[in-house]
Formats: C-alpha cells, sequence, structure tokens
C-alpha cells in the first residue's frame, strides 16, 4: 500500500482533534503560498484589480470549531459561490421537489455561462450555471424586488452567522457589463424557463453575487450543509435537513461546471467555486473548507484554492467517495 493511501482519512467519523486540524491547515497553506498558477479574472474590469498574492484558507467542523491560516478573514465577492445558498433558500420555501423541477438538477458540461445551456423545448439547467442560478434566483418569494434582496441578504447572512455587506463597486461595475447574464436571461424567458421579470431577476442575481465574505465565511456557510441545515457557531437552523442534502447534490453534480467530475476524481466532496476567488468544499457531518485566492484556472476555479481542498480532504478525511475496506 502506498504512504499516500496510508495516510489518506476516509468519510466516515469525525475530523481530527483541533490541534491536528490546526496543524494540518497551516501546512497545507505553506505549501501553496508559492504557487502562482492562474489569472484574476477579467468577466467584469473591477475583478482584474485583485490582489493575486491573496491566499486564505480555513475550516470549519459541525461542532462550531474554526481553524485558519492566511488572509483567511480577507473580504471578497462571493460571485458564483452564493448560487448554492440562494438555491438553499428557495428550496426550503418551495420544497426540494418543486425547485429541482423548475430550475434542473443535471450538468450541462458546458461553461458557467454557456448560451447553449439554454435548450429550446427544455431550458432547465441546474442552480449552479449561471443560467440555472438567475432562474433560481427570480424564484425568490417577495412582493417586490426590494423585499426579495431583503430575504436574500438575510439568509446568506444566517449561514454565514453575522450580516454580509453588499461591495457597491463591483456591484455597479457587474450591473454595466453583465451582458452575457442578460442574455441567458432573455434566452430563459423566451424557452418558458423564467418566472418574472427578466431584469429584476438578473439585477438580483447580479447583487447577490457582490455580496462580501471572507474564506471563513464559507467554511462557516458550508459547514452549515455539512451539519444538515443547523449553522454550526450560532445554533440555528437555517434550512431543513432535506434541503441541505439536495444543495450538497447539486453542488456535486456543477459545483466546477465543466470540471465537476475531474474535481470528484480529484477531492471527492461536493464544492463551488467562484470568479472572485472563492471555494467551499464540504464534508457531510464534518465540516467544511473555505478559500480565497483570486488566480484562476480556465474553468474559473481558484488554482491555490483548489489544491488546499485536495490536500485537506486527503488528511482531514473529507473525501465522501473514499472508503477502507473492512477487516474479513
Amino acid at each position: 500500500m502506498s504512504a499516500e493511501r496510508e495516510s489518506r482519512r476516509v468519510s466516515t467519523g469525525a475530523l481530527p482533534d483541533h490541534a491536528a486540524v490546526d496543524e494540518l491547515l497551516a501546512r497545507a497553506h505553506a505549501d501553496l503560498a508559492d504557487v502562482d498558477d492562474g489569472q484574476v479574472s477579467a468577466v467584469y474590469p473591477v475583478l482584474a484589480h485583485a490582489d493575486r498574492d491573496a491566499w486564505g484558507l480555513a475550516v470549519a467542523g459541525v461542532d462550531g470549531a474554526i481553524h485558519e491560516a492566511g488572509d483567511a478573514r480577507r473580504p471578497f465577492v462571493v460571485m458564483s459561490v452564493s448560487k448554492p445558498f440562494v438555491f438553499a433558500l428557495v428550496a426550503d420555501e418551495l420544497g426540494v421537489g418543486a425547485a429541482a423541477d423548475l430550475v434542473g438538477m443535471e450538468a450541462t458540461g458546458l461553461p458557467f455561462n454557456a448560451l447553449e445551456s439554454v435548450r429550446d423545448g427544455d431550458p432547465r439547467t441546474n442552480p449552479m450555471v449561471n443560467a440555472g442560478a438567475i432562474a433560481t434566483t427570480a424564484l425568490v418569494p417577495g412582493a417586490t424586488a426590494d423585499e426579495r434582496w431583503a430575504r436574500i441578504v438575510a439568509g446568506l447572512s444566517a449561514f454565514a452567522g453575522h450580516d454580509l455587506p453588499l461591495d457597491e463597486e463591483t456591484y455597479a461595475c457587474a450591473r454595466e457589463t453583465n451582458l452575457r447574464n442578460r442574455a441567458l436571461a432573455d434566452l430563459l424567458v423566451a424557452a418558458g424557463g423564467l418566472r418574472g421579470d427578466p431584469d429584476e431577476a438578473v439585477d438580483l442575481y447580479t447583487r447577490q453575487c457582490c455580496l462580501q465574505v471572507s474564506a471563513v465565511d464559507l467554511a462557516v456557510m458550508g459547514a452549515t450543509l455539512a451539519d444538515g441545515g443547523v449553522q454550526p457557531v450560532t445554533g440555528r437552523r437555517v434550512v431543513d435537513a432535506e434541503v441541505a442534502r439536495a444543495v450538497l447534490v447539486a453542488m456535486t453534480v456543477a459545483g466546477l461546471y465543466e470540471t465537476s467530475g475531474r474535481w470528484l476524481l480529484d477531492v471527492g466532496a461536493p464544492a463551488k467555486s467562484g470568479i472572485g476567488g472563492g471555494l467551499v468544499a464540504v464534508a457531510p457531518g464534518k465540516g467544511a473548507v473555505g478559500a480565497y485566492s483570486p488566480l484562476l484556472d480556465p474553468a474559473g476555479t481558484p488554482v491555490r484554492g483548489a489544491m488546499g481542498a485536495a490536500a485537506l480532504a486527503r488528511s482531514l478525511g473529507l473525501d465522501v467517495l473514499a472508503s477502507r475496506a473492512v477487516d474479513h
């Protein structure tokens, strides 16, 4: 048996003791500090100004313990990492089956903003790609756009355990340059896949992506999903346990877009990335990893974040697909 296999923890059981988690987290962060692969996002011009050296890594357990290294509390815009949590709010309101029927739950195998994902006859995609996320945001309840926005902010803040502020500069930039998302919304309307006003849906989706979080926030938000919808720091139930499970299904299917299959092979945990540099990976029953590094691979995944999650999946036993043979 190889040394790697001997040292790999499996998904059952709990995280190691707190001191061991701190040590393994610090080692993973230090080992990746000099990685300079990838490019900052140019999807929105303001994102191109991100500090390419920023690097934060955090782990939150279902027991409420938080472990962090580097720039783990440095704020950045959540971008697409908002998608699973807004889907959770909608599924908690409408029911898992209804939300999945309306938005879809199948992989597209395409980039996050591909126009080809909206098909005639069946425009449903999944909540992790932009088309499905816009359709999801359109389902957030409320009589007005302000009420829907308040519901989104309150819900994502409940996952994080504190109020999440809006990055006004990024929102203004994204609102002026989000032509691709407007085109996706128009395609959804034409194909019968969007409820309500498309301009409102795109604006709410753009705003949710511009909320500020940190790697610690993402770890805690992920740990809420790992704990069956209960926020492990505040002890508050944010969503139903079946909703938390459904969100993890969506993250498994398409959280890393066209690279989701390879992610499962390398890491083995439901995850979501964002072009703002954020990443969250969840191990149900154990906790979650949150990462921040603006350097992205071609699919929009933070390079150091992915490498850090992979290292911690092996050392902390976050790979939900890994097992060990029983004695016979």
